[in-house]
């Protein structure tokens, strides 16, 4: 198998499973390409894909086929990946003049004619006993991508606490600013089916490292299934990521991608496929699903409106220094309530009625805003009136406490109304 010194293909070799697996050849049509990229990886490559190759060759059922992808190497990579091509059945090599690792996945992806496309790091810093994990839903049709988590439950991973807060940190900040289910963003084990996978690749622009939350978060906007497999996971020491420059980089990937959802240019036509019953908008969950969506969603309501409780008060304290009581209470109650109600789209009842949109849900709520700001202000000037030397302080915790009183009113509302699963 040859490509060009553009990384597009020129021509195509799977290995076919072993005799012993051919029986049950009907079960297992996919083809597999599992992609290396690499940048100055002379020593760590043959070690890597001989590796590879035996586990390959002897454990996976469906034909594959490996592809050295070369990221504008300055040292033998090159050299050494042409020579394992020739010495291995089933590896190929693509060499671009730019560095990326990004632009190495969407280049060798898109171009792939595999039915299943896979990524992994050189240095084997996944357990290979992960990859048939991996690849099994996307072969059976269950999910459209499929990624190794380090923080999912029963992963094992072994990495220093730097790396450990920094990983943490950055995937929190994803699933903070939107939305994201998905635990783990930057771990170098992921695949797709080609067909979902190639109209997500139109969409993508970052070449480096933030490809890989830019390709997962298309997916989770574009309704994918997304599969995670807990995963061994070993921290390379010799790693030569730029944890600084990165880690700006993905801030800015973000902040782009924040945009470009709202714009709704982040939509890209999907394969459709059936519903399944238990999401049917009549479904009626069992007892047992019921009460524990209840627990998830009381408990996440509860926390949210502790926070937004102490948020309003906290703003209103400090508003109430330059303005009167109740234009100080209306522009605090404005900000915690848009605040609220996205964290309870994204949190609360994302679960519940996962089709409820932003526009749709802070229209809702505005009429939820006019009854909490009726309430909390009537409470505060009622009391202004009875106490007229009563001090800032005093206000706030009135105001405090007719805030919870409207926070459970909004609940019931949002779960019975708002957020209710639509039956048409």
């Amino acid at each position: 198998m040859t490509y060009t010194s553009s990384g597009l293909r020129t021509g195509r070799r799977f290995v076919s499973p072993s005799p012993a697996d051919a029986s049950d050849a009907a079960t297992r049509t996919p083809t597999v390409e599992i992609v290396i990229p690499v940048y100055n990886e002379e020593r760590a490559l043959p070690g890597c894909i001989r590796t590879l190759h035996a586990r390959l060759r002897d454990e996976l059922p469906y034909p594959w086929q490996i592809t050295v992808a070369d990221n504008a190497s300055v040292d033998g990579t090159l050299t050494v990946a042409q020579e394992l091509a020739q010495e291995l059945p089933g590896v190929g090599v693509v060499h671009m003049d730019r560095k990326g690792r990004g632009l190495a996945l969407r280049t060798v992806w898109g171009a792939s004619d595999a039915d299943i496309v896979v990524y992994m790091d050189v240095d084997l810093s996944t357990g290979l006993d992960g990859l048939l994990p991996l690849i099994a839903p996307l072969a059976s049709g269950h999910s459209d991508l499929a990624i190794g988590s380090r923080l999912a439950p029963g992963a094992r991973t072994v990495r220093g606490p730097r790396r450990e807060f920094i990983s943490r940190c950055y995937n929190g900040l994803i699933r903070l600013t939107h939305g994201a289910r998905f635990t783990d963003a930057q771990c170098g084990f992921k695949a797709a089916r080609t067909e979902v996978l190639r109209p997500l690749l139109t969409k993508t622009r970052d070449d480096a490292w933030f490809f890989d939350t830019e390709l997962l978060l298309l997916a989770e906007h574009n309704g994918l299934r997304i599969h995670e497999v807990p995963v061994d996971w070993v921290e390379d020491v010799d790693t030569r990521v730029d944890v600084v420059g990165t880690a700006t980089d993905d801030l800015k990937g973000l902040w782009r991608m924040a945009r470009l959802k709202a714009s709704g240019a982040a939509r890209v036509p999907v394969p459709s496929r059936p519903e399944p019953a238990a999401e049917h908008p009549d479904a009626v969950l069992a007892p047992d699903a019921a009460r524990a969506q209840l627990a998830w969603q009381i408990g996440c309501f509860v926390a949210i409106g502790i926070a937004s409780t102490a948020g309003q008060a906290l703003l209103y304290w400090l508003l109430r220094g330059w303005w009167p009581p109740v234009l100080a209470n209306f522009v605090s109650l404005l900000v915690l309530t848009l605040l609220n109600t996205e964290a309870n789209r994204r949190l609360t009842f994302r679960y519940a009625a996962p089709d409820v949109g932003a526009r749709r849900a802070h229209l809702s709520a505005g009429a939820l805003f006019v009854l909490g700001y009726l309430v909390t202000s009537g409470a505060v000037l009622l009391f202004r009136d009875a106490e007229p030397d009563a001090s800032a302080g005093a206000e706030t915790l009135v105001l405090a406490v007719s805030s919870v009183l409207v926070t459970g009113v909004r609940f019931l509302v949002l779960r019975l109304a708002v957020f209710r699963r639509r039956t048409s």
